[in-house]
């Protein structure tokens, strides 16, 4: 009996333990889970005076030891509080981000004003190396004063016409007091002809982004002087050099910049008769450089060739510098200010798109590059070597091009910029000095006025619709856009630049600098020329230790 009860309870077990493993009946299949509902969009929450003070500070014994990741510095604790009874507000909080802005833009416009003015130790080395040693004092004094007679005359004048009426800068806090512009009206529309407020930094001109303003713009105006120094170098009188040095930057040079920059009517040729965005000038290849140029090229003219330059049947002979190793110094000292002069004319580094500085600089460094190589090859091919001062000088007439269109063009584009700039210096020069027959002992006529001119003309061709700084350009909505991607009109406004330069700014300065020589003489007499003009003009040569020997040229 037991063992049958055991053999049930076995059997039992088994039974249950098969009905344990069997698979379970199949579940009818569930319903689709609902959509979830999307989160709510949490509303949002003012910040208040309350929450800022409860942002804790460093605390002194912490700061005490150091901060060598710099965690610890710049913090809640170096906000400008305006009432320290009341502590931090969200006031002093947007305050201190406004000043931030302007603080960087404020630093970054000045110190590309300080390598722009470096650049003027550039132009007098190059072109003193490019003169012959006996003309060293006189050509280095005029470099040397080209800086403070301009400043004078842009203190004194020049900047009011130029941005007396250029309206707020907003990347430099809005500048209040740049508001008045001269104006006709002229086919029912408002022309800007020059600006009326800022003589001597007077008045409502006591303010700190104007100051900026003036810093930067009186560099630009003095690089523009400085070029006309090379054409006329070696027979300028020191005297009339200084005359018509105020005369250009006092008057000529700030109107056709006011003009450009200063709400002038060729920047407002796009709102007023939809030319693209207006005459479009990025940093200067027209205002700065061309202006220069075809002011050089009226002095040249002018003043004339030097004595042995071409003989008796026009044929040129060369004279040759003294220096290369100084005029290749000064090149690179150029091509690194050129840094400040480019990149420096976004008037800032935060806000409204100037992270393109990035761009920009890259740019002027490729157009320069490109124009260098271009030039040198150029002359290896042509001449058998390649030649220093042309590779120099392709190397500036690179950066020329480049500097209007750098803020609108990519990098294949200044690449194509410079390469055209390089051989188009060499062949400007070839054509100035051989069939003109114009002297330009250093190249400024070619380097500045025709390749500033080729830089202006670029922009309504290679600017490609990405730049973007703050919506507009000149007034008119929308990103600068040349020929090549789409708009036409853009080139004929840059096209009416170039005809204001040749036509306006080249008569200007020719009648203006034919009165200067009528009253006190543009050139030196003979014996001086000959004799080299630092004992006559300066009273004291440059290399008083070398005894120098005038060397056959030529037939006179």
């Amino acid at each position: 009996m037991k063992r049958s009860f055991c053999l049930s309870l076995i059997f039992a077990a088994c039974i249950q333990i098969a009905g344990a493993q069997a698979p379970p009946a199949a579940a009818p299949p569930a319903a689709p889970p609902a959509a979830a509902a999307a989160p709510a969009t949490p509303a949002p929450v003012a910040l208040t005076d309350a929450d800022l003070k409860a942002v804790e500070a460093p605390k002194p014994e912490v700061r005490a030891k150091g901060d060598p990741d710099g965690n610890l510095t710049g913090t809640v604790a170096d906000i400008a509080v305006a009432d320290a009874k009341k502590g931090i507000t969200v006031s002093d909080v947007l305050n201190q981000v406004g000043n931030n802005k302007i603080a960087i833009n404020f630093t970054w416009t000045l110190l590309c004003g300080f390598l722009i003015m470096f650049m003027q130790a550039g132009f007098a080395i190059v072109e003193t190396g490019l003169c012959r040693a006996k003309n060293a004092n006189h050509t280095m004094m005029m470099n040397f004063m080209v800086y403070g007679i301009g400043m004078l005359a842009y203190w004194l004048i020049g900047f009011s016409l130029q941005m007396g009426g250029a309206g707020a800068l907003g990347n430099l806090g809005g500048t209040p007091s740049l508001v008045t512009e001269h104006t006709v009206t002229l086919f029912g529309k408002t022309l800007g002809i020059f600006g009326g407020n800022g003589y001597m930094l007077q008045g409502s001109m006591y303010d700190v982004g104007a100051m900026v303003v003036f810093l930067f713009q009186m560099v630009f105006m003095d690089t523009a002087l400085t070029i006309v120094t090379g054409s006329a170098a070696e027979r300028w009188k020191f005297a009339a050099f200084l005359v018509s040095s105020f005369v250009l930057g006092a008057f000529i040079y700030p109107i056709f910049a006011n003009w450009g920059w200063g709400g002038g009517w060729l920047a407002t040729l796009g709102t007023n008769f939809g030319l693209g965005k207006g005459y479009v000038d990025f940093a200067g290849s027209g205002v700065v450089h061309s202006v220069g140029g075809v002011s050089a090229l009226a002095l040249a003219l002018i003043v004339g060739p030097r004595l042995g330059k071409y003989d008796r049947n026009g044929k040129p002979n060369a004279i040759v510098g003294h220096d290369i190793v100084i005029v290749l110094t000064g090149c690179f000292i150029l091509a690194f200010g050129w840094f400040g002069f480019n990149p420096g004319s976004t008037l800032g580094a935060a806000g409204s798109g100037n992270l393109r500085i990035s761009s920009v600089a890259v740019n002027t460094m490729l157009a320069g590059m490109a124009g260098g190589f271009s030039a040198m090859f150029y002359m290896w091919t042509r001449y058998g070597k390649p030649d220093a001062s042309m590779s120099g000088n392709g190397l500036l007439a690179g950066l020329v091009a480049i500097t209007a269109p750098c803020g609108f063009v990519n990098a294949t584009s200044s690449v194509i910029i410079g390469l055209i700039g390089g051989f188009l210096v060499c062949l400007s020069v070839e054509y100035v000095d051989r069939v003109l027959k114009i002297d330009d002992p250093v190249g400024a006529i070619s380097v500045h006025g025709a390749n500033g001119l080729w830089g202006v003309i670029s922009v309504g061709l290679f600017a490609d619709g990405k730049s973007n700084y703050g919506g507009s350009w000149n007034g008119v909505t929308g990103s600068v856009t040349g020929l090549f991607y789409g708009d036409a009109s853009q080139l004929v406004a840059q096209l009416l630049g170039v005809a204001t330069l040749l036509g306006v700014v080249f008569t200007a300065t020719f009648v203006i600098n034919l009165a200067i020589d009528a009253l006190i003489g543009q050139r030196v007499g003979a014996k001086a020329e000959l004799e080299g003009l630092d004992l006559p003009e300066m009273g004291q040569v440059g290399y008083p230790e070398f005894e120098l020997k005038a060397r056959s040229i030529g037939n006179a």
